[in-house]
C-alpha cells in the first residue's frame, strides 16, 4: 500500500515557477514508477511526465518539454515536479500516480491532487 500526498500548488503569474512535491508513505516506494497527471475543467486527465523507479528515465508530454522537470529522491520518498515558464494553459489539478507492474499484475495509487492556477 502506498499513500501519496501532493503539495506545492498555488496561483502564479504566467512566466512564473512552481515546484510540486509528491510525498509517499510505504517502504516500497523506490520500486514504483511515478507519474504526474493533470486535469483541467471540462477536459480529460492527461499524462504530464513520468519517471522510472530508479530515476534513470523520464518522459514528458510535448506541451511541457523544456519547461517541466521531474525528479525523485527515494531516500525521502518524494517526487518533485519543477515547473518553469508557466502558461495559463498549465492551469489544472495536478495528480501524482505511483504504479508497479509485476508480470500481469499492476498496482496503481493516486494522490488527492494539488491545484495549479496560472494567470495571464
Amino acid at each position: 500500500q502506498v499513500q501519496l500526498v501532493e503539495s506545492g500548488g498555488g496561483l502564479v503569474q504566467a512566466g512564473g515557477s512552481l515546484r510540486l512535491s509528491c510525498a509517499a508513505s510505504g517502504r516500497t516506494f523506490s520500486g514504483y514508477a511515478i507519474a504526474w497527471y493533470r486535469q483541467a475543467p471540462g477536459k480529460e486527465r492527461e499524462l504530464v511526465t513520468n519517471i522510472t523507479s530508479t530515476g534513470g528515465s523520464t518522459n514528458y508530454a510535448d506541451s511541457v518539454k523544456g519547461r517541466f522537470t521531474i525528479s525523485r529522491d527515494n531516500a525521502k520518498n518524494t517526487v518533485y515536479l519543477q515547473m518553469n515558464s508557466l502558461k495559463p494553459e498549465d492551469t489544472a489539478m495536478y495528480y501524482c500516480n505511483a504504479a508497479l507492474t509485476i508480470g500481469t499484475f499492476r498496482w496503481d495509487y493516486w494522490g488527492q491532487g494539488t491545484q495549479v492556477t496560472v494567470s495571464s
